[in-house]
């Protein structure tokens, strides 16, 4: 395990120093034949989300409150880059993923403000429910009475 001393930049005000983010390289999975068997070209980056002091306590929480699989219940985020043959460019490619998921978190949520039906739209749904009502009391067998 190596860590890699290039700094994540993901905003003009957040950026991540290479000593946070650790490497280490594995074998990759599935097909590949004798390439995949020999050479450990998959790499696993791991970020400790919740210790990290490069993140702000806001981007740090909504990045936890994504419920991401890759992130573990003690706040460390793994991703797992296997698509390429070489590890240099799977280290990218994870660079890239990281990158992507803080960016995510950036993003603020503007919070849902709760609203009642107009009473156009609920007269269109008692409208509908009665027509389809209708319909199906059609489609039932009819009665000799």
């Amino acid at each position: 395990m190596r860590t890699m001393s290039d700094d994540v930049i993901i905003s003009d005000e957040i950026s991540i120093p290479g000593s946070e983010i650790e490497f280490s390289a594995v074998r990759a999975q599935g097909a590949g034949g004798q390439n995949v068997n020999k050479v450990a070209s998959a790499i696993h980056l791991r970020f400790d989300v919740r210790n990290s002091p490069s993140l702000p306590d806001a981007i740090r929480s909504r990045l936890l409150a994504l419920g991401d699989k890759r992130i573990t219940a003690d706040g460390v985020l793994v991703i797992k880059a296997q698509e390429h043959r070489t590890q240099e460019r799977n280290r990218r490619a994870a660079m890239q993923r990281l990158t992507e998921l803080i960016q995510l978190a950036l993003i603020e949520k503007k919070p849902r403000k709760k609203t009642l039906p107009t009473k156009s739209a609920k007269k269109k749904r008692v409208e509908n429910k009665r027509r389809q009502g209708q319909l199906k009391q059609s489609r039932s067998r009819v009665r000799d009475d």
